[in-house]
């Protein structure tokens, strides 16, 4: 397909480190920009599912991730074209610091390797609580540490005066670079963290879109929303082709199959993409929120327990009983069941001493240790989702353990790790969680598998 130049006005919003605001400050800018009356379409460099929680709240549009790992370099043009389409300008927030990437990759799936990928100016957030004419020193470090990227401006942060605040600008405009605001310390301007970091939005709604609408009160005042949107009009041409979802499949024939997504309080872990891809495929999908919906949906032909915070909600999910049961006889019957992470701990015996779906003979609790990072794997057998010897990239992102952490058939392998299940009646299920974009082919054959399960004979469920 033939790459055209599109005119996407964007910016990233990077910062010198995790810590310095990056979240909210990007998050009030979306919603400001908003209210002025803009569509504005929220990224996120990286493979963080609850940043782009906040950021769908901020835009109405659902938060997307860019992430040279996961999705592969060469998709993370067409997939930022996917989701900014139909915008006026594209924010996007991203990792850690400007220039950590995965470690030992000399910077790869950085901040600043996505935003030379898409081409876009950097505004960089900075923490100038503890800091003068200082804070000077180090923006000029990152405006020459790599010409490649863009410093088209400065955004500071936790200002304590307006005498602060002058002597911060006069530092750092004397390099050139403009400062484009400056947000002062303000009480209640940051959301919960816990365990994993910030509490997704999908648990706190009600408290998100009030601290939503604080943060754009707050951006507002203090940055010049009209010199930002001049950064992001000043950003080239992109020469791609929007991503779509049927096209990366090869084929989207209509097939009629109902899957059933867990959502709800406990499972807000879910690419966007991945949705869409099964839709593409001919694929109803159908949310169910296992902690309060008794019964699966009707014709459901395949489940899809994706990422999220069961363990915060494991009563509520151990206390209907009902839909554990329908669960639980879905899986015995052989509809295709594909579970990451917090699906996998559902599907155990028991989290934390607590009944679960049953599905696995395996435990699942809370650990002291956090498990972080991206995995190479490889498809240890034939399942649902994936062929003997397929090769994904993914990411691991928790603090609970399974025991046994695998069973007879593991469903990845990486180094020396063997992680999750695959049972013979059609369960696949592991802490990895894979952007179904960068890996299509794990779509197409999930959604053939319900297909498959629809047209089977049944027996009466009644």
């Amino acid at each position: 397909m033939t790459s055209y130049a599109q005119r996407v006005p964007r910016l990233v919003i990077a910062a010198p480190a995790s810590g310095n605001g990056k979240t909210t400050v990007a998050t009030g800018l979306m919603a400001a920009l908003r209210a002025a009356g803009l569509t504005v379409s929220g990224h996120k460099v990286g493979p963080d599912y609850i940043d782009p929680s906040y950021h769908a709240l901020a835009t109405g549009r659902p938060g997307r991730n860019l992430d040279p790992y996961l999705q592969a370099e060469e998709r993370v043009v067409p997939l930022f074209l996917h989701g900014a389409a139909g915008a006026d300008i594209a924010v996007v927030e991203g990792v850690m610091g400007l220039f950590d990437g995965a470690l030992g990759s000399d910077g790869f799936a950085s901040t600043a390797h996505v935003a030379r990928l898409i081409e876009a100016p950097v505004v960089l957030v900075v923490d100038a609580s503890a800091a003068g004419r200082s804070a000077a020193a180090m923006v000029h470090g990152f405006a020459t540490y790599d010409r490649s990227v863009t410093l088209a401006g400065v955004i500071l942060n936790k200002v304590g005066s307006p005498r602060h605040e002058t002597e911060l600008r006069s530092a750092i405009e004397g390099l050139g670079v403009p400062v484009l605001g400056a947000l002062h310390r303000t009480e209640g301007i940051h959301a919960p963290s816990r365990h994993l970091g910030l509490v997704p939005v999908g648990e706190r709604e009600t408290e998100a879109t009030a601290m939503l609408a604080r943060l754009r009160a707050w951006v507002t005042e203090g940055v010049d929303l009209e010199a930002v949107r001049r950064v992001a009009a000043a950003a080239p041409h992109l020469l791609g082709v929007p991503w779509d979802p049927a096209t990366a499949l090869g084929a989207a024939e209509p097939r009629g199959s109902v899957v059933a997504a867990a959502g709800g309080r406990a499972f807000t872990f879910r690419y966007a993409e991945n949705i869409e891809l099964l839709t593409a495929a001919g694929v109803k999908v159908v949310d169910v929120d296992p902690a309060l919906d008794e019964r699966l949906p009707e014709g459901c032909a395949g489940l899809y327990f994706g990422g999220g915070f069961p363990e915060m909600h494991a009563e509520d999910l151990s206390a209907n009983e009902a839909l554990r049961a329908e669960v639980a006889s879905a899986a015995a019957r052989g509809l295709p069941v594909v579970a990451e992470c917090a699906g996998l701990t559902y599907l155990c015996r028991e989290l934390d001493g607590l009944p679960m779906a049953g599905v696995l003979d395996a435990t699942a609790g809370m650990t002291p240790k956090r498990t972080l990072g991206y995995r190479t794997a490889r498809a240890v057998g034939d399942s649902v989702l994936a062929s003997t010897g397929d090769t994904v990239t993914g990411h691991e992102f928790h603090r609970t353990a399974v025991t046994p952490a695998r069973g007879e058939q593991a469903a990845w392998r990486w180094h020396d790790t063997a992680d999750g299940f695959v049972t013979p009646t059609g369960v696949h299920a592991s802490y990895l969680h894979v952007h179904w974009a960068g890996h299509p082919a794990l779509a197409r054959r999930f959604a053939a598998s319900a297909t498959a399960a629809a047209r089977a004979p049944r027996a009466s469920t009644a």
